[in-house]
């Protein structure tokens, strides 16, 4: 079972005066939906529920919820915070069966950047997904999808297949193998390179003019020894 547990209070206010009085009274408000039936305004203790949000594994993932005696596994979709202060000011659960099939989205997390060689090589990540719907069973979502960037290379373009911990989850585009990042040459790396390209330009450049000045010397001097010795 999940290792959250949700205990709520069923809210009899529903609407923006409703949410503001359970604010009011240290509460978040939220909603109760799907399994066929009608919506439920609810509301968690708001210190509780800052500590279940905060272990990063409330949104996105099977959690029980309990209403007095009774208890039923929900997932948390989503939760709206106050833009200033951060405070949690809404969420949404939805009903589900633990062994149910559900979309969802899951994160894509990046390891092991100081052992690609590319990034030393002044290349940079390119993300394209931050994050993949998959189809999962609703106790068997996985935290995240790990990308090992070990060993990859400049030029190198990351796919689903390259994932870990896909082993119980499909994607919900199936038609390709598709994109998640891709390692580039960085702006400032095409910089630095077109610098160095100048200076050894103009490094050669240099040293063209030196030859020649050099060889113009020795012409020059081969003539004065030539007259010296034809007037001698």
């Amino acid at each position: 079972m999940a290792e959250i547990i949700l205990n709520v209070d069923v809210r009899d206010g529903v609407g923006t005066g409703g949410a503001r009085a359970a604010r009011r009274a240290g509460m978040v408000p939220g909603v109760l939906y799907g399994g066929d039936k009608a919506p439920v305004a609810i509301s968690v203790n708001e210190r509780d529920f800052r500590k279940s949000l905060y272990t990063g594994k409330l949104l996105g993932h099977l959690v029980t919820l309990k209403y007095g005696d009774e208890s039923q596994p929900v997932i948390a979709r989503d939760v709206q915070f106050d833009p200033v202060s951060d405070r949690p000011l809404h969420f949404d659960l939805m009903r589900v069966d633990e062994k149910q099939t559900i979309k969802i989205d899951i994160p894509v997390h990046f390891i092991n950047q100081d052992q690609c060689e590319a990034f030393r090589q002044g290349g940079s990540l390119e993300v394209v997904r931050h994050s993949v719907e998959v189809k999962v069973r609703a106790d068997h979502i996985p935290e995240d999808l790990i990308v090992d960037l070990a060993g990859h290379k400049m030029g190198d373009t990351i796919r689903w297949t390259d994932l870990k911990g896909t082993k119980d989850v499909e994607p919900t585009i199936t038609d390709r193998d598709f994109v998640i990042a891709s390692i580039k040459t960085s702006s400032a790396a095409i910089s630095a390179a077109a610098d160095e390209a100048h200076d050894a330009e103009v490094a050669a450049e240099a040293a063209e003019v030196e030859a020649t000045e050099q060889a113009a010397s020795g012409e020059g001097e081969a003539e004065a020894a030539e007259g010296e010795s034809t007037e001698g």
